[in-house]
């Protein structure tokens, strides 16, 4: 599999001296699901804008598709397909001709972009609705014309930049229903940005955690977890705020046999161990002989926040998108409203 994107050593400081992207370096094979899992404010967003041509990066060597950023970016202007993380779709328009100003605006015209309209519509299901006000949609629907917009002129590469933040589950599933099918069917290689474990356990076939502008772990998604290597065991304890109660708790937890790893977590502690489910009893045991009161205790299997966590000491709590003006990924038109 050949790399259609190569990042090496990227740097990105803005203006006012704070450092968004920290050196990172990663491929991207043609074909490929690849995503970025981290909360708000770990580099994300940037590192899209970057490789789409919107900012310009303050160092570092990228290529999209065999082409350097900074040479040839109007060439990769034409391969590339973006949704951002802000909905970019006109109200004042309706839903085919939102897609039929994007296909002109990538110099689609006559029964060829009529073809692909249609196709777009079908695909992401807003044939019934395709003649009506996009302003009348709902989040969702609206999440899926953005989505069919930046694959009208049939992209090589898809960008999207946190695609399904603030939906519903169910409008959720839809999207990843219609992502797993481009990949699939088409063969467009997806680069996924998202703040939901699940999105990027689902979907993405290579995925980089990153925070702070830095990649902490990289791989499969199954690869992340099997470095995990045991359950999590996580508990609060009464007083458990106040530095000596926690320094005891953690020793008595690490003085229980299977416990391999004691960390602090938010609001708590947590514990990795091979039997997790085998030695709940011993831990309560433990913590009576103490004379410390647990006031919770929850037992899981590995997942990809555990990799965050091991690495931070934080979990990822996705947070709502804000509601402000999209600067988007691509040119809207906007105009007065209709009567």
């Amino acid at each position: 599999m050949s790399d259609i994107i190569t990042v090496d050593d990227l740097v990105e400081v803005y203006g006012d001296g704070t450092k968004a992207v920290q050196g990172i370096s990663f491929r991207v094979g043609e074909g490929e699901f690849f995503g970025f899992l981290g909360p708000n404010g770990a580099g994300k967003s940037t590192t899209i804008k970057v490789l789409t041509t919107l900012l310009r990066k303050t160092s570092g060597r990228v290529t999209v598709a065999g082409y350097d950023l900074d040479k040839d970016p109007q060439e990769i202007r034409k391969l590339i397909g973006a949704e951002s993380q802000e909905t970019v779709v006109d109200g004042d328009l309706t839903g085919r001709e939102n897609l039929k100003l994007q296909g002109n605006l990538q110099q689609m015209r006559g029964a060829a972009l009529e073809e692909r309209v249609n196709e777009l519509l079908k695909l992401v299901e807003l044939e019934d609705v395709a003649d009506k006000r996009a302003a009348f949609y709902s989040g969702g629907m609206k999440k899926r014309l953005d989505l069919a917009s930046a694959l009208v002129h049939k992209p090589k590469l898809l960008f999207l930049d946190e695609p399904t933040t603030g939906l519903d589950p169910q409008s959720r599933a839809r999207i990843w229903e219609y992502l797993e099918g481009l990949n699939r069917d088409e063969g467009i290689t997806v680069f996924l940005t998202t703040q939901y474990m699940e999105e990027a356990d689902r979907l993405c076939r290579q995925l980089y955690i990153i925070d702070q502008g830095k990649v902490i772990a990289n791989g499969s998604p199954e690869e992340l977890k099997r470095q995990v290597g045991a359950d999590t065991i996580t508990l609060s304890v009464v007083g458990g705020e106040k530095d000596g109660v926690k320094a005891e708790a953690k020793q008595t937890l690490s003085g229980i046999r299977g416990v391999t790893k004691v960390i602090d977590s938010d609001g708590g502690i947590t514990a990795y161990a091979t039997n997790a489910s085998q030695i709940v009893a011993d831990i309560v045991r433990a913590f009576d002989e103490k004379n410390m009161q647990l006031s919770s205790i929850n037992l899981a299997r590995p997942s990809l926040g555990d990799i965050f966590l091991q690495h931070t000491g934080k979990r990822i709590r996705p947070e709502e998108l804000n509601t402000k003006p999209a600067s988007g990924m691509r040119f809207a038109r906007r105009r007065p409203p209709r009567e």
